[in-house]
């Protein structure tokens, strides 16, 4: 793999000594300070030392926004995510995903105590990288997000995560990642033999309280198996 530059995140950490790392990579358009607000919604036990990693994408011209320079994890070509994926820029990023998990490894978390996860292109792109982990995670999570690739994911997958745990959450009105794609995605996910917690809410392209509440006792449940 390319050795890419450590991408610049924000930090938080629930304890002094954590031993245990959430990664969660934001949407197309925003960044890492976005989505750090939502820790304490999580409602985690005060018993787990977390460190939450929430990078800030690459700065990427988005063919879909007249290419517009903007953060994304990959070029979007089409309103219909499933055509023409940019498929470099996903595993470009999954590369990104990779170094962070490694430094977080370098500084004592070992692979079965980080779960990564994101939002919309970020959750799409968390499980990419994610699946194709060459060590054993805790979980994965997706809101709002869809698979990449489908056709390919049962034959990509690392042998540790063939049944690593996934959470999806998406809502039923959301206009910009189809809720038909998220469900697509859990079918083919399930297919694989994922065991996926599946969520739907009555929101748009968005995330509510009880999904947060929800992702926390996920994470909760996942760091302490």
């Amino acid at each position: 793999m390319t050795d890419f530059a450590l991408l610049p995140a924000v930090e938080i950490e629930t304890a002094s000594a954590p031993d245990a790392a959430v990664v969660f990579l934001h949407g197309l358009g925003d960044d890492g300070h976005g989505w750090s607000d939502v820790v304490p919604a999580l409602r985690l036990p005060t018993t787990l030392g977390v460190r939450f990693i929430f990078p800030h994408a690459p700065e990427l011209a988005v063919t879909l926004n007249g290419g517009y320079v903007m953060p994304a994890w990959y070029d979007l070509y089409d309103t219909d995510f499933g055509q023409r994926t940019d498929l470099a820029g996903v595993r470009a990023s999954r590369e990104r995903v990779e170094r962070l998990i490694a430094r977080e490894r370098e500084r004592g978390i070992a692979a079965r105590r980080i779960v990564v996860g994101g939002f919309s292109q970020g959750g799409a792109t968390a499980l990419y990288a994610a699946l194709r982990h060459a060590e054993r995670l805790a979980g994965v999570a997706a809101l709002s997000a869809y698979v990449v690739d489908p056709d390919a994911v049962a034959g990509e997958a690392a042998t540790a995560n063939r049944d690593l745990p996934v959470f999806m959450a998406h809502g039923t009105a959301d206009d910009v990642v189809r809720y038909a794609w998220g469900e697509a995605s859990r079918r083919v996910l399930e297919a694989g033999g994922w065991p996926v917690e599946w969520h739907a809410y009555p929101i748009a392209h968005s995330a509510a309280l009880e999904e947060i509440e929800a992702l926390g006792r996920f994470i909760a449940r996942v760091l302490a198996a």
